[in-house]
This record gives C-alpha cells, sequence and structure tokens, in this order.
C-alpha cells in the first residue's frame, strides 16, 4: 500500500561484498575511479531512487564504512567513488536485517551506537516459526496461492499441516 509499492526494491547483502568494494557498491564509482573502473556504476542506494534498499546482514558492515553509510542516511545525498561532480540526492527508503544482536554489537565496539539508533527508529523481532506453529498454515495457504494464482484456491489435506506442527523449523525450514 505505500507509495514505494511499485518503486525498485533493492537486495544488498553487506557480508557478501568484499571490503575493497564496499563503497562501490553502495553508492557507486565513476569511469577510473580505480583500476578495472572502466565506466561509471550507479550504487544500490542510485538503484534504490524512490524506492526501498533491503540492507541484509547490516552488521557485516565493516565499523570504517559505518559513518558513511550514516551520512547517507542523514543527508540523503551519495558520492559516488572518485566522483568530481559532488554529491547526488537520493530518495530511498532503508530496511536493515541482521540475525545478531545489535545493541551487543554496540556494546562490544563493533557497531557505532549513532547509526544503530538511526537504523533501529522502528525495530521488528520476527521470531522463528518453530515458536508461531499457528502461522504455519496461513503461511503455506499465502505461498500456495501466489504460486498457483490462476487456479482454484489451494487445498491441503490436515495431515499436512500436522506434519509441518510436528517438524523441527532449524532457520525456518523444515528439517524432515
Amino acid at each position: 500500500s505505500s507509495p514505494r509499492a511499485r518503486q525498485p526494491f533493492v537486495v544488498v547483502n553487506c557480508g557478501a561484498i568484499p571490503r575493497e568494494l564496499i563503497e562501490s557498491e553502495l553508492f557507486g564509482h565513476e569511469r577510473g575511479a580505480f583500476t578495472g573502473a572502466t565506466e561509471r556504476r550507479a550504487g544500490v542506494f542510485e538503484l534504490a531512487d524512490k524506492g526501498t534498499l533491503f540492507l541484509d546482514e547490516i552488521s557485516e558492515l565493516p565499523l570504517a564504512q559505518q559513518p558513511r553509510l550514516l551520512r547517507v542516511l542523514e543527508t540523503r545525498r551519495v558520492r559516488p567513488v572518485g566522483s568530481s561532480d559532488g554529491e547526488r540526492e537520493v530518495d530511498v527508503r532503508v530496511v536493515a536485517a541482521t540475525h545478531r544482536d545489535l545493541a551487543a554489537e554496540v556494546e562490544a565496539g563493533r557497531f557505532r551506537l549513532d547509526l544503530f539508533h538511526r537504523l533501529s527508529m522502528l525495530s521488528l523481532v520476527v521470531p522463528p516459526l518453530r515458536d508461531r506453529p499457528d502461522d504455519l498454515e496461513p503461511l503455506a495457504r499465502h505461498f500456495l496461492a501466489a504460486e498457483e494464482a490462476d487456479v482454484r484456491p489451494p487445498q491441503f489435506a490436515p495431515a499436512v499441516f500436522l506434519a509441518l506442527r510436528s517438524t523441527h523449523w532449524p532457520g525456518n525450514r523444515p528439517q524432515l
């Protein structure tokens, strides 16, 4: 229902980006900014402009890169690596996720307190499926209906849900 619903939804796994490419991936780069930069490349903030940027595993972002991310979140402007033209304005909703306790990461000195506060304006804790068995049936119906949108509503034998409820759910996937 958001005005951003039809806009770009860009996902980046912060833990999968090589340290030397983080700034280029997030903020883009200009041609010639470094060896191998043969053309201008938009970063994920520019790609998500007017939409949503999902920063997965935000706790994996190196401490040295966190101030630059904080600055972009505060100013809504990015400066691509090697840019002499200045900054570019971006309008991005940022959603971040992690499997770590960010408050504990702040305490341990591995995550910036100011970035933590900026990102945690609204926090959601989603318990694993093993702790919410009543969600299994509606989720199964939803995902099957999405796969078979042009077919009749999905039907399940009662035994399916009994099997799902009796399953251990490590990592939100059934262990059969």
